[in-house]
């Protein structure tokens, strides 16, 4: 990555941290624990069919329209970890096709393909830390599997993006849609916060606990 292709260079939260601390130190022959997985039934009833061109479209518009989606982590020599932003990164995609596969063989052959998109790590230091996987399971129905590191997206923003995806996906142009929020602005809120108070107020709520 070339100082020319870098948008932005930002701190970590405190969550995003702990999940690095997490990555580096992690056994990797091990399953990643903090890899997670999405899927999607799509089927043509938003477009009149299923077009898998306007879909790897719709995914890569929403990189394009989130930088933090984009993001790798690395630390400085100093030791400080930093998120890098790219300018761009291509959306890594792939295709298979399970629609000729009897309904036990087909099944047998999903589960295949969840584990190993599951079980292929995620280099924390190379972008983006999310890949897209298309199959199709019958004439007109696929299942988009979206597998992603939880240092980059958590189960409320999901949702958030599952209904920015649909609506691109129907044909909605990027522009359209309501102004993305910038991370940068989350993490100058967090920084603004008094973590002296929040430490007492925990300490307060879990005093007496037997254990961590």
């Amino acid at each position: 990555m070339t100082r020319s292709g870098i948008a932005d260079i930002l701190p970590l939260s405190p969550l995003q941290e702990g999940l690095l601390f997490h990555a580096l130190y992690d056994d990797e022959q091990s399953p990643d624990v903090y890899a997670a997985q999405q899927i999607l039934e799509l089927t043509g009833e938003l477009t009149g069919r299923v077009d898998p061109a306007a879909v790897r479209a719709a995914g890569q518009a929403l990189l394009d329209r989130h930088p933090n989606l984009r993001a790798c982590f690395r630390r400085r020599d100093a030791g400080q970890p930093v998120q890098i932003v790219p300018t761009d990164v291509e959306l890594p995609w792939a295709e298979a096709d399970l629609s000729a596969h009897g309904e036990d063989e087909r099944d047998k052959e999903w589960e295949r393909l969840l584990d190993e998109e599951r079980t292929r790590r995620f280099d924390l230091a190379k972008p983006p830390l999310i890949r897209y996987l298309l199959v199709r399971w019958a004439e007109d129905r696929y299942r988009l599997v979206v597998t992603n590191h939880h240092i980059l997206l958590d189960g409320w923003s999901k949702q958030l993006l599952v209904r920015e995806f649909t609506a691109l996906y129907a044909g909605e142009h990027p522009i359209a849609l309501p102004p993305a929020p910038a991370f940068r602005d989350y993490l100058a809120w967090l920084a603004r916060q008094d973590r002296t108070a929040a430490q007492a107020a925990w300490r307060g709520a879990l005093d007496g606990l037997p254990e961590p």
